[in-house]
């Protein structure tokens, strides 16, 4: 009697081993299974990821080239003003600046765009239209710092504001770019180029910069 319970305990201990073996062998198996479920998906993301990276270098690479080929026009439109040292292009990290010299545009203290300064922001305007119809645009104004006295003007700040408002409204009214593309800032003397010791280094101050911002990507997309 002893003996038969002693097999029948020893087989009852064999089958639940048995039946947890089995179970860990499902267990290990479901678990190769989602393991190998992640790894396909983490493959697909990276995948994903790598289009989406494509996409962006490829933009970029497009909006350098759209601003490339408008600095190569810009120089070719303002070949005067670039010799005169009037205007001067950059390359920069915000984009394309083309600096003018307040004078180009100003008489002394006046906001009021003068007919000879109108030919330039109409070479600027073409560019605008042409070749870059995607970018923004920033119009920045800048002064020495000689204190306002005889023109009206409360401060630099007002008049640096209202010289990069008139060319904003210039390029819009006249020459018909889309207003939603601009923005003005003046910034008074407090960007200086140069120190403010000399005559020359005031000129280079005065100034009115816009800035060809590079397109903006507005959502990304793989192809």
């Amino acid at each position: 009697m002893k003996r038969r319970f002693m097999v029948f305990l020893f087989l009852a201990i064999f089958a639940i081993s048995g039946c947890s073996y089995i179970q860990k062998a499902r267990r290990t198996d479901d678990l190769e299974i989602e393991n190998q479920a992640l790894r396909a998906r983490i493959a697909q993301l990276q995948k994903e990821k790598a289009k989406e990276v494509e996409y962006v270098v490829r933009e970029k690479d497009k909006e350098l080239s759209e601003l490339e080929k408008a600095k190569l026009e810009l120089e070719d439109a303002l070949k005067r003003e670039i010799g005169n040292y009037k205007a001067k292009l950059e390359m920069t990290e915000r984009g394309l600046v083309i600096t003018f010299l307040s004078e180009v545009f100003f008489d002394s203290g006046k906001d009021i765009i003068r007919e000879d300064g109108k030919g330039p922001l109409q070479k600027v305007a073409e560019v605008l239209n042409q070749n870059v119809p995607n970018s923004n645009v920033a119009i920045e104004g800048h002064t020495d710092n000689h204190p306002i006295k005889y023109s009206g003007w409360k401060t630099n700040w007002e008049l640096s504001s209202a010289r990069a408002l008139a060319v904003l409204h210039y390029l819009i009214d006249e020459c018909k770019v889309t207003p939603t593309r601009f923005s003005a800032n003046g910034y008074g003397e407090f960007r200086p180029v140069a120190v403010n010791d000399t005559n020359e280094n005031m000129q280079k101050n005065r100034r009115v910069e816009i800035v060809i911002l590079p397109s903006k990507i507005s959502k990304v997309k793989a192809n």
